[in-house]
């Protein structure tokens, strides 16, 4: 079973984050919710409050095949800032793992060169970060292992996008109908 991490810092946008935790798990798909904060609690950016599952410095990354980052202003420049979650998305776009990012988070894609070359979106304003970026403006856009979104309201696709990379197509179809999507 894949097992995919999604990377959770103070100051994120819950819904991006949580959504994909959420869909993957009706995809049964092993998503881990991971803390890069130093503690499990994490504060969201709109004052919500939540528990990841482990914290970075205790999982081995190297057992996962894809990570994934929300965004939000504040918990992108965390995760951006974040010495091991970039080691793990440069690793992670190298060897053909996921590497997926949403909302303002494609900038620390595209900050650190695993954009060069490759589809992309993000939040609107965010674009000139996309360094080497074929932009796109589409709900989600996947490129190989890449895969980015816009924002909040395209959390649902991104999470569909995610979930057709390591599942089939009537397991999309089923996460669709029990959404009703």
């Amino acid at each position: 079973m894949s097992k995919i991490a999604v990377f959770f810092a103070d100051g994120c946008e819950e819904i991006e984050g949580l959504t994909v935790v959420d869909m993957l798990r009706r995809a049964k798909l092993d998503v881990v919710s991971v803390s890069v904060t130093g503690s499990l609690e994490i504060h969201g950016s709109h004052k919500i409050t939540f528990f990841a599952d482990v914290l970075l410095e205790e999982t081995d990354m190297d057992t996962f095949d894809g990570a994934v980052l929300p965004g939000g202003a504040v918990g992108t420049a965390n995760l951006g800032a974040h010495e091991g979650v970039v080691a793990v998305m440069k690793k992670f776009a190298e060897t053909g793992k996921l590497a997926a990012a949403i909302c303002a988070a494609p900038s620390v894609l595209g900050e650190n060169g695993i954009l060069k070359g490759k589809h992309a979106t993000c939040h609107p304003g965010w674009e000139e970060k996309l360094e080497g970026a074929i932009l796109s403006q589409e709900n989600a856009v996947t490129d190989g292992n890449i895969i980015t979104s816009r924002g909040m309201g395209t959390s649902i696709d991104f999470a569909l996008a995610i979930i057709a990379r390591f599942a089939d197509e009537d397991t999309v179809a089923q996460v669709r109908k029990g959404i009703v999507y």
